[in-house]
């Protein structure tokens, strides 16, 4: 066991998850830019939902483009890890100058085409840093380290959404709750910068290069491959497809719920808080999946398992404080981590079952949200739903490539390029909210964009039954997949 911890590469592995930290800090933005965009350019809510479409799209398009070039080239082959992953932040630096050109013009397909080239950039750094992570170190721990990377991400969500509402809206007395597109333009210009610096550090960093060590996989890259052979492969590629989705789509729409009138008509300008403990929810499970990467006893694990989520939840409420929000209202989230801790240990480390625990307690969240009579509490139902997301999707990679030897790395870029559920999902539910633009008086007694979060409890309900089944497909494969990458609690 101490083995395990020492082959860690810890000063490679800090270097890598700056990068894990960047996407966060992308992601959570759009959040922000969501509702701005909305209001400035007067759009539905389906329409303001192709910031996530294009976006998340361009993972999609960027994985295919790296998968047809990869059959004639291996870039990682020829190029190198470091080389490919600052390429990746070279590009995603050129798609944050481009706000400054669209906030000039006023142009929203402008500012989608931005988008789409940062989306582009870490389709790139996605490719590169997933298996890169794993690879630092010891096998068994691989997946553990893929968490924590996790939650550095959602790090990077967690504040990115409380700097961006400073940096558009202020803070404190100096507030204002009216915003011009210029005010866009100096936060991506310094994110442009950032990336460029980035892609410096990583050149010159000593990440190693694994790339060389596959040259025997190789040859059996033109070996027959069909993936109707491998039911828990494609059914874990609709699962990374519906999992992105669900968790994209609760809070790019949570804006337009919090701004009805049920649920207190909250403005542009308040909602960082409450995007940021949604992705903080997220960062709450994966540092509690990535203590597991540590070396400790199980009585210091199990305290661990505690005090990290107690100190995730601190991250959140400081940085909101700081930020000058009231946050009172946040004082009872800890109910639902408690209860997130405790089906963690129900689930253990068996990536089945813990994802089939959460996918049910997903369904209980979202169904609890859409009829509790409160809407002061319903909000925190929703927003839980970033706990029970938290560790899925090493689950269901974990479980989605199992018993696919030779072929792991072909599955993984399928399972990529599955992201784009993140472009698509939420523009199913944008869309069921518009219908309260034509028939405002609601469904069941709730306005139609309270309904919408129909949709994530459906991708709860088929993420669970993913976790309950797929251990069965694999049994019957003969492979005995208990012990999982999970990181279940």
């Amino acid at each position: 066991m101490n083995s395990e911890n020492v082959q860690t590469k810890w000063g490679q592995f800090i270097s890598l998850i700056i990068v894990f930290f960047f996407w966060g800090f992308v992601g959570s933005a759009n959040d922000i830019l969501i509702p701005v965009f909305k209001k400035v350019f007067t759009l539905s809510q389906v329409q303001s939902q192709l910031v996530a479409w294009a976006f998340y799209a361009a993972y999609f398009v960027g994985s295919i483009i790296f998968f047809i070039v990869s059959l004639k080239l291996d870039i990682l082959q020829k190029f190198g890890y470091k080389k490919t992953l600052s390429a990746g932040l070279l590009l995603s630096a050129f798609g944050s100058f481009l706000f400054v050109p669209a906030a000039t013009m006023q142009s929203f397909p402008f500012f989608l085409t931005a988008l789409f080239t940062v989306g582009l950039g870490f389709s790139i750094q996605q490719i590169v840093a997933n298996p890169l992570a794993i690879k630092m170190g010891s096998p068994a721990t691989g997946a553990h380290r893929l968490t924590l990377a996790g939650g550095v991400n959602s790090f990077g969500t967690t504040i990115g959404a409380i700097l961006l509402g400073i940096a558009l809206f202020g803070m404190g007395d100096d507030k204002k709750t009216s915003l011009s597109l210029e005010d866009i333009k100096l936060p991506f210009i310094i994110l442009g910068l950032a990336f460029i610096v980035v892609a410096i550090f990583m050149n010159f960093s000593k990440i190693e290069n694994p790339a060389k060590e596959e040259k025997a996989v190789i040859k059996h890259a033109h070996e027959k491959f069909n993936i109707l052979d491998y039911p828990q492969l494609y059914l874990g590629m609709l699962g990374i497809f519906i999992y992105v989705g669900t968790e994209v789509t609760i809070i790019s729409n949570l804006p337009a719920l919090l701004h009805t009138v049920e649920f207190g008509t909250i403005l542009e300008d308040a909602i960082a808080p409450f995007i940021a403990l949604y992705w903080g929810s997220l960062m709450i499970g994966r540092w509690n999946g990535g203590v597991n990467v540590f070396n400790t006893s199980t009585l210091v694990n199990t305290a661990l398992k505690f005090i990290v989520p107690a100190i995730a939840f601190g991250v959140i409420i400081g940085a909101n404080i700081f930020a000058g929000h009231d946050v009172s209202s946040f004082y009872i989230y800890p109910i639902w981590i408690l209860l997130f801790i405790a089906v963690c240990f129900v689930g253990g480390k068996n990536a089945g079952k813990t994802l089939m625990l959460f996918g049910i307690s997903g369904v209980l969240m979202m169904f609890a949200g859409l009829v509790c009579p409160d809407p002061q509490i319903a909000k925190f139902f929703f927003i839980s739903g970033g706990l029970f997301l938290s560790i899925m999707w090493p689950s269901i990679f974990d479980l989605a490539i199992a018993g696919l030897g030779k072929n792991t790395g072909k599955a993984s870029s399928f399972l990529i390029m599955m992201i784009l559920g993140g472009g698509v999902i939420p523009l199913i539910q944008g869309s069921i909210c518009d219908i309260d633009l034509t028939n405002p008086d609601g469904i069941f007694g709730i306005t139609w964009t309270h309904f919408s979060y129909i949709v994530p409890l459906l991708g709860f309900a088929y993420l669970g039954f993913y976790g309950y089944y797929c251990p069965k497909i694999l049994k019957r494969q003969g492979i005995n997949h208990v012990e999982g990458g999970g990181g279940g609690h």
